[in-house]
């Protein structure tokens, strides 16, 4: 079947459940709701292990981009890399409800969760899924529309659609694509309850999954993901508000459909391309104070360069445009450097124990149509007592805008209009 002819048939399932859209709580990794939350780390420790996740993503995002592409083959590879996830949800599959904590990526397509039997899968502490227990849970067969989209798929000896799912640093689930009721808890008590959504049981999965999660929920731009999914009845757009780090008792939100109106001359729009499944913006230049730095190349001017990414913590620049970046930066910051190796990764960072009316300069990145001026709360990070660095690593892979840079903007993707906005609010209360 056709995409738009799926889009159109994926949609119609869910329009009634979701015609007016909805929101549900995006819960980062470190907030005490989390069960990937460690009380024995420290702040400091919380940002020091995110840039460290924040500095193996390029390469895993670049490999698995070259997986994507690849034809033939018994898998594919996704870009996201499971125990490096930033963001959690929770959903509840079946009939009886069954709560599943799931990773939520913007950079794959396929929803899946761990089901009975799994006979080759890693040691999930939380209860496993088990389809024999949910009236509405339904295997697909191999001819199924769906199974067509997989990039990937198999056939049973009983004819059900089976899939395998390889991720950027191997790890990888296998099992059988199905279809089943999912229900959200949304703003409140409410509840939202979505017949036929399309998933993956996964009876194998092996690799770098946290124990302490069940499954994952795509929301990119493919016809399995969970946006596709609902389509039209969200007008092809979702949209998120991430709470600052320092903000613990806030909780970030995601928004599937309309949320709190994007209007105003607050409001700043780019162009947004998907390139094998990633979200793509382009780059222009960067800007500090009078100092204006090129991100382009050029024999790409203009093209899109830049993915955006909230399951990235720290922004990843080009060697270049990392180097002209601090430099800028230094330029303008009167302050000692740090003497310590741990710090080397970052591009500049700053001894702020002697001074206590330090400040940093604003930073604009600026975007095709949009140039986003950012505060020191989204491009400076303390990673340890007195220490403050730019949030910003280098690398010749590939170039994300993280989700430090996106705290406190709701970000709304418009897969209708292939446009990105943004707007400056206060997440904590969105």
């Amino acid at each position: 079947m056709k995409p738009i002819a799926l889009a159109l048939f994926l949609a119609a399932v869910a329009a009634v459940a979701a015609a007016d859209g909805f929101r549900v709580d995006l819960i980062h990794r470190d907030s005490p709701r989390s069960p990937l939350y460690d009380p024995s780390s420290t702040a400091y420790d919380r940002v020091r292990a995110a840039a460290k996740r924040s500095a193996l993503r390029p390469s895993r995002v670049a490999r698995a981009g070259a997986g994507l592409t690849a034809s033939g083959g018994s898998s594919i590879e996704a870009p996201v890399v499971p125990d490096s996830a930033e963001y959690l949800m929770e959903v509840e599959l079946g009939t009886p409800k069954f709560k599943v904590i799931a990773i939520v990526d913007t950079g794959s397509d396929l929803i899946w969760a761990n089901c009975k039997p799994c006979t080759e899968c890693y040691e999930q502490t939380p209860p496993l899924f088990d389809p024999k227990d949910s009236s509405t849970y339904l295997d697909l067969a191999c001819d199924s529309q769906q199974c067509d989209e997989l990039p990937v798929s198999g056939c049973s000896s009983d004819s059900k659609c089976q899939y395998q799912y390889s991720y950027g640093d191997q790890s990888q689930v296998v099992g059988n694509l199905a279809s089943e009721t999912f229900t959200f808890a949304t703003t409140g008590s409410e509840t939202i309850s979505i017949r036929k959504i399309t998933f993956g049981c996964s009876h194998q999965s092996s690799g770098t999954f946290s124990n302490r999660t069940g499954g994952l929920v795509g929301l990119a731009a493919g016809q399995l993901s969970l946006v596709s999914q609902l389509g039209s009845s969200i007008y092809a757009k979702f949209s998120y508000c991430l709470v600052p780090f320092s903000q613990t008792s806030a909780t970030s939100k995601l928004v599937f459909g309309d949320g709190p109106a994007l209007s105003g001359r607050n409001v700043l729009s780019t162009p947004l391309t998907v390139q094998e499944s990633f979200y793509y913006l382009t780059l222009n230049g960067i800007s500090v104070g009078n100092t204006n730095i090129s991100a382009t190349s050029p024999t790409a001017s203009g093209s899109p360069n830049i993915i955006i990414d909230s399951g990235t913590t720290l922004n990843i620049l080009s060697p270049d445009v990392v180097g002209e970046l601090a430099k800028a930066v230094k330029d303008v910051v009167d302050l000692p450097v740090p003497n310590d190796p741990d710090l080397s990764s970052f591009a500049a960072c700053f001894d702020v124990s002697g001074s206590r009316d330090y400040k940093f300069p604003d930073i604009t990145y600026n975007f095709e149509g949009a140039p986003l001026k950012l505060s020191p709360m989204n491009t400076f990070i303390e990673v340890a007592p007195d220490v403050v660095c730019l949030a910003v690593y280098s690398s010749a892979d590939v170039q994300i805008f993280g989700n430090v840079a996106q705290q406190n903007l709701h970000v709304e993707y418009n897969l209708g209009t292939s446009q990105l906005s943004f707007a400056h609010v206060d997440c904590t209360d969105f």
